[in-house]
């Protein structure tokens, strides 16, 4: 059964750093993209990076773009979310997410799996 379970999260000041991880389990083939959104109370999902399976290629939202890296580790079946220069409005919880079709992007409708999420909380 297909399954990504995030890591990682936390309370961090402005300023701050973190970093989370998605295990990535029980895909028969790899997804065609993974990507990392967040969600704060009352708002919609937003995606926030993805990256390709096969070429490593990456995009990021333009509020994250220079602060965020996502990377994928295929040997361990994860990827990861280095966070820095965190901001309050970086604040929500974060899932992982599987593509295993057409690659969707940024945009959280055309992701097959979810993870359950991890809390960020970033405080100034």
């Amino acid at each position: 059964q297909e399954q990504l379970v995030e890591s990682g999260g936390g309370s961090v000041e402005v300023g701050g750093s973190l970093t989370l991880s998605c295990r990535i389990s029980g895909f028969k083939t790899r997804p065609r993209c993974m990507g990392w959104f967040r969600q704060a109370p009352g708002q919609e999902r937003k995606g926030v990076a993805f990256v390709y399976d096969t070429d490593d290629g990456r995009n990021y939202a333009d509020s994250v773009r220079g602060r965020f890296i996502i990377s994928q580790d295929h040997a361990k079946n994860t990827v990861s979310l280095q966070m820095g220069s965190l901001r309050p409005e970086d604040t929500g919880m974060y899932f992982c997410a599987a593509d295993v079709g057409r690659c969707s992007g940024l945009h959280p409708w055309g992701y097959d799996y979810f993870g359950r999420g991890t809390q960020v909380t970033v405080s100034s």
